[in-house]
């Protein structure tokens, strides 16, 4: 059998971006099951959702966005703490930083650890990495919800926490004006989950169910295209409810009769693979997802710190020979 290369580091393949408006002062970047980000205007400033994981990255990002609007920077908004979210954040030049207080809890406690994990896992991410200036602080945290007056008629920007979901700081970005929500990695659409520091239960039950009360008639999720239509939106919802519980079903089946963490990546991927298998980072994440599964059902509620040789530990315990 082949021996699969870890994580992305195979991927060195530039994906095409796609700048979108989906309404007035209202951007999305999209690029191929890359990372997203966005940005919403005020009557004279912005508010960026995201950082992408270089500022070196984040500048290509803004220069398209320039196109469109030159406006400063006011608020970037991180919708969690892990690296290819937040590094580039030095490139936005930002009045003020925002996230939820378990954001700024979990870059204290494995910022540096989670850089160095995740740049071993998805080096084309990182694009000039030497122009990171270290970890991205906010200077704002919430712990419920928060919201922005864009000014003029524009309305309000809420950002709201919906619960533990892919991390414990998870929040989404809701324009009730336009019906438009920026989930983070809450929601994926044609995209596979990341898992590896996820509150499965919680997250496929009570958080998206609250994400989706909100009735978003268009969707960014972290990963894949923009969706657009209340059933689409919903679809893509229930697409990323059902994978979680994919999981949980066939991990816990393993883990009921002492299985090994092994079978139960090999049920789990069997199980995933005929509808996600050739969607963006599948073989990636699914080693690192199944073995936070399976955590979670030995007891370990807050998840255990990645780093870059437990990466390499668990890639090769599931994806090896």
């Amino acid at each position: 059998m082949m021996v699969k290369a870890f994580a992305s580091s195979a991927d060195l393949t530039e994906k095409t971006a796609t700048l979108e408006v989906l309404a007035d002062g209202v951007y999305a970047l999209t690029a191929e099951g890359d990372p997203n980000v966005g940005a919403v205007e005020g009557e004279d400033f912005l508010v960026a959702f995201e950082a992408r994981a270089t500022p070196a990255a984040a500048h290509d990002w803004l220069s398209l966005l320039r196109q469109h609007t030159d406006k400063p920077v006011k608020y970037l908004v991180l919708s969690h703490y892990h690296a290819v979210r937040v590094l580039g954040a030095a490139a936005f030049d930002a009045e003020v930083i925002i996230a939820h207080d378990n954001t700024r809890r979990l870059i204290a406690e494995r910022g540096e650890q989670d850089w160095a994990s995740e740049f071993g896992r998805m080096p084309r991410l990182f694009k000039q990495p030497e122009t990171i200036p270290g970890l991205t602080w906010p200077d704002v945290v919430f712990s419920d919800r928060v919201s922005i007056d864009l000014g003029g008629d524009r309305g309000e920007l809420t950002l709201q926490h919906c619960g533990r979901g892919h991390t414990a700081g998870d929040i989404v970005a809701w324009l009730p004006q336009q019906r438009i929500m920026f989930a983070g990695d809450l929601v994926e659409a044609q995209a596979a989950l990341y898992t590896g520091d996820a509150f499965h239960r919680e997250w496929s039950t009570t958080t998206l169910d609250r994400v989706k009360a909100f009735g978003a008639e268009t969707l960014i999720g972290g990963r894949g295209g923009v969706t657009c239509g209340r059933t689409a939106v919903n679809q893509a919802i229930e697409q990323t409810r059902s994978f979680l519980n994919t999981m949980l079903d066939e991990v816990g089946a393993v883990h009921a009769r002492s299985g090994t963490l092994r079978e139960a990546f090999e049920a789990t991927h069997k199980a995933l693979a005929p509808q996600f298998g050739a969607w963006p980072i599948f073989e990636h994440c699914l080693p690192f997802d199944v073995s936070r599964v399976w955590d979670e059902l030995d007891g370990i509620d807050w998840p255990r710190i990645w780093t870059a040789e437990r990466d390499r530990e668990v890639w090769d315990e599931l994806q090896g020979e």
